[in-house]
C-alpha cells in the first residue's frame, strides 16, 4: 500500500512542477529549448513513476514486492546529496556516474554492470544535453577532455 501512497505522492508533485514551470520563459533566448523543457520533462518522468508505482501491485500482486531495507534508502539518498554538492566540481559526466554506482547497488545491480552503466549514463547524457540539445553542463574534472566550460 505505501507504494501507492508514494506513487500518488509523485504524480501530484509532478502536476505541481509542471504547473510551475508553465510559465518559465527566458528573456533572451540563449537555448534552443529553453528553460521550461527540462522542468517539464522531469515532471512527465516523475508522473510515469508514480503511475508505474499505482498500478505495479495491480499488474504484479502484492506478494512480488520485497522490502527495501533502511539501509538501503539512506545510501540512495546520500548518492543523491552527493551529487548535488558535488555536481559542480567534479562536472555532470563524473556526477553522474558516480551516482548511479549506488544507486545501481541498492537496485540490485553488480558492482560492474553500475560501473559500466554509470560510465554510460554519464557519457550519453553529456552528448545528449550539451551536443544535441546545446545545454551548457560544467565539465568540472573532465574538463581537459570535454572541452570544458
Amino acid at each position: 500500500m505505501s507504494d501507492r501512497i508514494l506513487g500518488a505522492a509523485c504524480v501530484a508533485a509532478s502536476a505541481a512542477m509542471a504547473w510551475a514551470a508553465r510559465d518559465y520563459a527566458a528573456a533572451i533566448s540563449y537555448e534552443p529549448v529553453g528553460p521550461r523543457a527540462f522542468p517539464l520533462l522531469l515532471a512527465a518522468l516523475l508522473a510515469v513513476g508514480g503511475l508505474w508505482l499505482v498500478a505495479k501491485p495491480a499488474l504484479r500482486g502484492a506478494a512480488a514486492y520485497r522490502h527495501v531495507p533502511l539501509r538501503a534508502t539512506a545510501l540512495a539518498a546520500a548518492a543523491v546529496v552527493a551529487y548535488a554538492l558535488l555536481f559542480e566540481t567534479l562536472g555532470f559526466t563524473l556526477a553522474t556516474a558516480l551516482m548511479a554506482v549506488p544507486l545501481g547497488l541498492v537496485f540490485g545491480g553488480t558492482l560492474r554492470a553500475t560501473l559500466a552503466g554509470g560510465v554510460a549514463l554519464g557519457v550519453v547524457l553529456y552528448f545528449l544535453f550539451d551536443k544535441a540539445l546545446d545545454v551548457v553542463l560544467p565539465t568540472g574534472v573532465l574538463a581537459f577532455l570535454l572541452g570544458g566550460r
